[in-house]
């Protein structure tokens, strides 16, 4: 009875194992694409934000969901809607972006609140939380640095404005010195499970 109770733990921490070094594998394909197809990736997050509106609302009008959470909800996404108009360059700083953290902290405190107090089962809460609330942010998270490589433009912000800077000096000192901050963590992390060998002559 014992051993197999050991094979159990030990199945359980393989198990975990393969889903950890799976969603990391994910996680760096998802952002070589969106490094890669910006265009294409402004396209799918507004999408994306269209079809959360539509949850929401549906949400309203068919679940009886309290209407603060969907009018927090719907200002997120409009909050949100306005990021895409510099994506893929997402300043920090920018009150945008501030606001949008600020408001997925709210959310979760509001969803948490509800479903403490409203019975759902385990499947609903997670597909609210998946579809409403972690979905965007996460996208937003994993293309903070697709403009890293993206090619000069005049749209492209300017973190520290000088009139002396053009826009390819710009590019040539910003934008081609440092790779992907989100990609550079998974290349090290995979250096790190698996080292590459040194071949020799």
């Amino acid at each position: 009875m014992w051993f197999l109770y050991i094979l159990t733990w030990l199945s359980l921490a393989v198990q975990i194992l393969f889903v950890t070094l799976s969603i990391a594998a994910a996680l760096y394909y998802l952002a070589e694409i969106i490094e890669e197809y910006t265009v294409m990736t402004r396209k799918v997050v507004k999408n994306m934000l269209v079809v959360s509106c539509v949850v929401y609302v549906g949400l309203w009008l068919f679940e009886s969901f309290p209407f603060t959470i969907i009018a927090v909800g719907l200002f997120t996404n409009l909050v949100e809607f306005s990021l895409l108009r510099s994506f893929p360059f997402i300043e920090l700083t920018s009150p945008n972006f501030i606001g949008t953290v600020l408001l997925v902290f709210v959310n979760h405190y509001l969803a948490f609140k509800y479903f403490n107090k409203v019975y759902h089962t385990f499947a609903e809460v997670l597909s609210y939380f998946t579809l409403c609330l972690w979905l965007i942010p996460f996208t937003f998270f994993i293309s903070l640095s697709a403009g890293d490589n993206v090619l000069p433009s005049t749209v492209q912000p300017l973190l520290t404005p000088n009139p002396d800077h053009d826009v390819l000096s710009h590019y040539m000192t910003k934008g081609k010195k440092k790779r992907s901050v989100l990609l550079t963590i998974f290349e090290n992390c995979k250096d790190f499970v698996m080292p590459s060998r040194t071949k020799r002559f």
